[in-house]
């Protein structure tokens, strides 16, 4: 398969300052040496806990934060070498769609300005031509050609969300970062957005980056799933693999706790004791081992290495000392 982005040792750390002077005093490891491929067509689910990192990883990867260290090939080009020139250039092809359809609209804007503003900003077409574009897209996402005038404040969530879905192919790009899209519609509504973001992949051709804390929604939209805790990468291996096989004690954690379908039989569930250790001040060792409930003295001392545990067609990544072991 054609690799479409790569992603190697990437680490995003925010300075946390304080004190009369607002020296530095420690930082932030959101993203602390991540690295993972993305293939052409594929959708690539990231998944982990509330403060995992993996919001923070989806907005450097389109560029919406600079990254410490690392690099993030789109295309065989290194986007942290661009100018803002060949930069600006380089995202149309590659976007992203927001949780909050609310806050990522301008509510002063109209559906026609917003989902016209990118034609405009990179001066495609003329008036007319744009205008019959809008309508192509709202006719795309399942839209009145009716709204073209009305403000986002006027349409439901899963609405908006079609707005700003509009708005995010209308470049025809071809890598689209999600991140948790549909978590802030109601259930009725969930699965029509991701049947749309799955019809239009296959219409246009679109290479997803799915983020979400919902593993049932990444299960039924992602062919590769890849788990992140404190800031890496523990697990990463097709969907398949990872909801069966699980080889990472947080990752079977996060799989128990997925409801079941009435008369199936329900698995122990794995309850995690402790919260989210501080992202400042991380644990020694392997950063799960304060709630694992396999962990041993060298787990408290050795961060493990991402390893294959699977073979060469059917690659199973995990960062566990006892991955090999029956947990």
């Amino acid at each position: 398969m054609e690799k479409i982005l790569k992603v190697k040792d990437l680490k995003v750390h925010f300075p946390v300052k304080g004190g009369v002077f607002k020296a530095t005093k420690g930082f932030v490891y959101a993203v602390d040496g991540v690295s993972f491929d993305v293939y052409t067509g594929e959708t690539l689910g990231i998944v982990g806990e509330t403060g995992c990192g993996k919001t923070t990883l989806g907005r450097t990867i389109v560029s919406l934060y600079r990254p410490t260290e690392g690099e993030i090939i789109f295309k065989d080009k290194n986007l942290n070498k661009l100018n803002k020139r060949d930069l600006l250039e380089l995202r149309k092809d590659f976007q992203m769609i927001f949780q909050d359809p609310f806050e990522s609209l301008n509510s002063r804007h109209t559906v026609r300005y917003i989902i016209e503003e990118p034609f405009a900003i990179r001066a495609i077409g003329d008036s007319k031509w744009r205008k019959n574009k809008v309508l192509d897209l709202l006719d795309k996402v399942g839209l009145s050609r009716n709204v073209l005038d009305k403000f986002p404040h006027e349409f439901s969530g899963g609405q908006r969300q079609r707005i700003g879905i509009a708005r995010a192919i209308a470049l025809n790009p071809a890598l689209i970062v999600c991140d948790e899209p549909v978590s802030a519609l109601d259930v009725s509504i969930q699965s029509q957005i991701l049947n749309l973001l799955m019809d239009l992949q296959k219409e246009f051709s679109i290479t997803y980056i799915f983020i979400s804390h919902d593993l049932t929604v990444v299960r039924h939209v992602s062919d590769r799933v890849a788990v992140m805790y404190l800031g890496r990468l523990v697990e990463i291996a097709d969907a398949d693999s990872i909801y069966s096989n699980p080889l990472h004690p947080y990752t079977m954690s996060l799989i128990s706790a997925i409801p079941k379908v009435w008369g199936k039989a329900q698995e122990k569930r794995i309850i995690l004791q402790g919260n989210i250790p501080s992202a400042v001040f991380r644990p020694s060792g392997c950063f799960f081992h304060p709630r694992c409930p396999y962990a041993t003295d060298l787990c408290q001392r050795e961060y493990p290495e991402l390893k294959n545990y699977g073979d060469e067609n059917n690659i199973h990544m995990a960062a566990c000392h006892y991955a090999k072991n029956d947990l």
